[in-house]
């Protein structure tokens, strides 16, 4: 196949038209796929059933209002509602008949560690308007549950909404945090909120914030759609990973603004067919695959899509990171249509992460990274390395694409640093990506000198508002 007829395959391949018909060489399937990874506006039909939320009428016909306050909570924030909470979810979930789980506006629920266990009788709306309130004094914390608060299990066919507040009151966590005081040791918090071992659940307008540690946590589940949710906690505020994602597959995020201490997106192990639009991450870490293989573990993620967001003022922008030791891979990755404001690293691969108080040591292993596209990715750099692709010499990054990318510097010039890593750049590539290295150089794409037209067209093109 001649330079030319390559290089027009490649080009088809980042379109937005899709043909069944085009015979792609193997090494370049994943764009064919990535292209048809589209958020649907309305969460797809899994979710069209449940959108039709119950009457709040109790005597309404196959419909059940579960109020709290019927249980005995009292709402004034300094009252142990716990046990209300328990009774009213045990009412709800052994339903026989569509109910809401009913937390009403204008209260303040202190509520201590609990779990919320399914399956659930039929479908349940948990509807919150009011204010849950966590203990905030960890020495009172429930030391049979040391690492959750409220925890939501094996649940189907749910809906979590409302105008209400999830408050972990971690100010003291924090400030127990080994990474606060380097003379404490180092030890897990609770999670604000977790869906675990569920399916078919939305949450939808909730603002969940001031976790002890992570502030929401999607864990071994599948068919989970999250919009319109605020997440926020303190910049300075350790591990307040905004929203984590562990072992699980088909989840969205859609419409969320967040700002937290640690990454506002996290994904881990076992996480595939994950898609992010329209997110707003600031302050933060950024938005992380990762990290993967600590202690020679194997992690696994692929097919990621994050299409439209916005990073400001974050210490990384869009990220992956991996451990030395490790095993597995990273692969099928589209970032698409990313806005950076004054990001410390706006787009990273470190497969040298050590999140430790001691030097990790060398060592030859480590999860695999490959087929990772960054498309239309604008903004400023608050350091030099605006790219950043740190990978193994053993096993190297592979098939990372550059397509439209304009990152400038607050004050000074910005560069790309590579460390055994394949790929190439087309289009407007800013800085230079060179330094990528390709194991064919006949497919090597050269940059486009037509920078002027791109640089007049992005801004048309990419519409980004902060949500």
């Amino acid at each position: 196949m001649s330079k030319l007829t390559f290089l027009c395959f490649l080009v088809l391949l980042t379109v937005s038209i899709k043909s069944e018909d085009r015979d792609f060489p193997k090494e370049f399937d994943f764009f064919e796929d990535i292209e048809e990874w589209e958020v649907e506006e309305d969460g797809g039909n899994e979710f069209d059933e449940l959108s039709e939320l119950p009457s709040w009428r109790s005597g309404h016909r196959n419909k059940i209002l579960v109020n709290v306050g019927a249980f005995g909570a009292v709402g004034d924030g300094v009252s142990d509602d716990t046990q209300a909470f328990v009774n009213a979810w045990k009412q709800a979930c052994s339903s026989p008949i569509k109910a809401v789980f009913l937390v009403p506006e204008g209260r303040r629920y202190l509520v201590n560690a609990t779990k919320f266990r399914g399956p659930c009788a039929d479908k349940i709306v948990i509807r919150i308007e009011g204010t849950i309130v966590a203990p905030n004094e960890p020495k009172d914390w429930d030391p049979k549950n040391p690492r959750m608060w409220l925890n939501f299990n094996n649940i189907s066919k749910a809906i979590f909404q409302g105008n209400g507040v999830i408050d972990g009151s971690g100010s003291k966590w924090w400030a127990e945090s080994c990474k606060k005081n380097k003379s404490n040791p180092c030890k897990g918090a609770p999670t604000a909120l977790t869906i675990d071992s569920s399916s078919f659940v939305r949450v939808k307008g909730l603002t969940i914030q001031n976790s002890q540690q992570m502030n929401f946590v999607i864990s071994r589940s599948e068919s989970i759609r999250v919009t319109g949710v605020k997440v926020s906690s303190p910049g300075d505020s350790p591990n307040t990973d905004g929203i984590h994602i562990t072992a699980s597959t088909n989840v969205v995020l859609q419409n969320c603004k967040i700002g937290t201490g640690d990454d506002c997106i996290s994904i881990v192990n076992a996480s595939s067919g994950i898609k992010m639009k329209n997110i707003y991450c600031g302050p933060g870490h950024g938005i992380s695959i990762g990290s993967l293989g600590k202690d020679n573990s194997t992690g696994i993620v692929e097919q990621i899509v994050l299409d439209n967001a916005f990073i400001r003022g974050t210490t990384n922008g869009l990220r992956i990171k991996t451990w030395q030791g490790g095993s597995g891979y990273v692969r099928s990755v589209r970032y698409q249509d990313v806005r950076m404001d004054n990001v410390s690293n706006p787009i990273i691969i470190d497969q040298f992460y050590c999140d430790s108080p001691s030097t990790c040591q060398n060592q030859t292993s480590a999860v695999e990274i490959s087929q990772v596209m960054y498309r239309n990715i604008t903004g400023t750099s608050k350091t030099q390395k605006a790219m950043n692709f740190a990978c193994s010499d053993t096993v190297p990054c592979t098939h990372i694409v550059l397509n439209n990318i304009n990152l400038q510097s607050m004050d000074g010039t910005v560069e790309t640093y590579c460390n055994s890593a394949a790929g190439f750049g087309y289009g407007y590539v800013q800085p230079s990506a060179e330094c990528l290295s390709s194991s064919d150089k006949d497919t090597t794409i050269a940059q486009e000198k037509e920078t002027d037209s791109y640089q007049q067209n992005s801004t048309e093109r990419i519409i980004h508002t902060e949500l």
